[in-house]
């Protein structure tokens, strides 16, 4: 509906991933290059963790746009609460191996065979497992253990986990997943966005959809939806949508402040929660008091896209042109490498014929000289 009043293209705010709405925070810049240094490695594990709504996905859809397809192929893992056995299946599938029906043994057999085929065809393969904080500790060991496949000394699989804070924490004190952390070579977590990236990051997504000033903005709507929001762009999107419907309903050009005082004043009426002792708690706060109030749990009630959009795409590459000379140059050695093997084969079957051929002659010769003697002894 705002969008027609504005003149808008498309939805400016809207909640799931979408690469073209990608905004260059300062945390997310700086994952981009946790990012980038991690994929350089072509091993291990990269870790991206952050509050729900933080913009994981959106970072990975970014990312995976920006892939080449003939150089790295990306597997995309969605994980609930899975042990070490439906963990391979959802490997598998992530990367669209039918194995359906299939026992574990069988479809390790098939993703080591498909990592090998895509080596041979000069391709490296990403895993990007989205809600790591759902998996066990033995289907992380399994992801692990998968990090083992090889093609000489080259590693056929690099994995991405992404997951909510929780996940960093098991990560960095669970004893049992100490080899695991031995194999994690980039990690960032993403913070909230800093006030003054709001502005920016809202006429950003609003460009994207063909934004001319209209509506135009009262400089205080954004502290107060910083303040509101925490800096979270899911709560900001959220906030804004809200505020833009509102302005259209009033057919305002300009945003003032005390309009997002109403919007959040119905947000908050509408999202009420109960805690545990049967209190009503406000999930949207004023926008009057510190972000740090907002309760991320019940801020997580209200994303009812949420559930249905576990499977967005995930996270991926970044500098991939450095990173395709070295995966070049990886499969040029490893071409050498079987063109010289196959060399050193022709030179030993010739070595082999040119033996023969000699022993022959000898033979040919001892017997010539042989007669030669018998018939002198013989005169």
């Amino acid at each position: 509906m705002f969008e027609e009043f504005y003149g808008l293209k498309g939805k400016p705010f809207q909640l799931t991933p979408d690469p073209a709405f990608f905004y260059r925070s300062i945390t997310h810049r700086k994952a981009l290059s946790y990012l980038g240094y991690g994929l350089a490695q072509g091993e291990g594990f990269i870790v991206i963790t952050g509050e729900v709504g933080s913009g994981k996905s959106t970072l990975v859809a970014h990312l995976v746009d920006t892939v080449d397809p003939e150089q790295l192929t990306v597997g995309q893992a969605y994980t609930g609460k899975l042990d070490s056995e439906d963990i391979v299946h959802i490997v598998a599938q992530g990367f669209g191996l039918a194995v359906e029906g299939m026992d574990k043994t069988s479809t390790l057999t098939e993703i080591e065979a498909f990592l090998h085929e895509e080596a041979r065809e000069g391709r490296r393969c990403l895993l990007v497992v989205d809600e790591a904080q759902n998996l066990s500790v033995s289907a992380l060991e399994e992801l692990r253990m998968l990090s083992n496949f090889q093609l000489g000394n080259h590693p056929l699989l690099q994995t991405l986990l992404l997951g909510q804070p929780e996940f960093r924490k098991t990560l960095q004190t669970d004893a049992s997943l100490e080899q695991l952390r031995q194999r994690v070579i980039a990690a960032h977590h993403l913070d909230a966005m800093q006030e003054e990236e709001l502005e920016p990051y809202m006429t950003h997504r609003l460009t994207q959809v063909g934004w001319n000033g209209l509506p135009s903005f009262e400089p205080d709507v954004f502290h107060k939806l910083y303040r509101a929001s925490g800096g979270i762009p899911r709560r900001i999107n959220q906030i804004a949508n809200r505020l833009l419907l509102q302005g259209a309903l009033e057919e305002q050009s300009h945003i003032e402040g005390e309009m997002l005082d109403i919007v959040l004043d119905d947000m908050k009426s509408e999202k009420s929660a109960e805690d545990v002792n049967g209190e009503q708690t406000p999930v949207w706060e004023s926008a009057n008091q510190p972000a740090a109030q907002l309760d991320p749990k019940l801020v997580e009630d209200l994303l009812t896209e949420r559930d249905a959009k576990i499977a967005e795409l995930q996270e991926a590459v970044l500098q991939l042109a450095s990173q395709q000379k070295a995966d070049e140059e990886v499969m040029q050695t490893v071409r050498e490498n079987d063109e010289l093997r196959q060399k050193i084969a022709r030179i030993e079957a010739k070595m082999f014929e040119q033996e023969r051929t000699i022993r022959q002659t000898l033979t040919m010769l001892i017997e010539w000289i042989e007669a030669e003697m018998d018939e002198s002894q013989a005169a």
